[in-house]
Parts: structure tokens; sequence; C-alpha cells
């Protein structure tokens, strides 16, 4: 959780960074800031909703992860 939390601190900064060196303003900086990641948010869920799509047709190979403790038996 504290990474996530961290994540987020930090994506928070970087957006009121940039909107506040390109516009100068204090208000649009915390409004960018506050808005992008809400709608960052809402397009990854379809973004995820697209692939999870394209894998159940058949479009993109569905990738199961190795682990650690998988051997493979020849």
């Amino acid at each position: 959780m504290l990474k996530t939390l961290t994540f987020t601190v930090m994506h928070f900064c970087i957006a009121f960074t940039v909107a506040y060196a390109l516009t100068g303003s204090l208000t649009v900086g915390g409004l960018v800031a506050t808005v992008e990641p809400l709608c960052n948010a809402v397009g990854f869920f379809f973004h995820e909703k697209f692939w999870q799509r394209l894998e159940h047709r058949g479009g993109a190979p569905a990738r199961r992860a190795r682990q650690s403790w998988q051997h493979r038996h020849v």
C-alpha cells in the first residue's frame, strides 16, 4: 500500500509541475493534477476491457507468468 501511495503522490506532483510550468497558474496546475489521474483511471479501465476482449477472441495470446517454482520436465 505504501508503494501505491508514494506513486500516487509522485504522479500528482509531476502532473502539477508540468501543468504549472506550461500555464504559470497554481489553479490550473492543481486542477490538472487532480483531474488527470481520474481520467487516466477511466481510460485504463476501457483499455483493459479492450485487451480482454482481444485475448478472448484469440487476437492476442494470453501470457502465463512463469513461476520460479514451476519446472519444465523434458
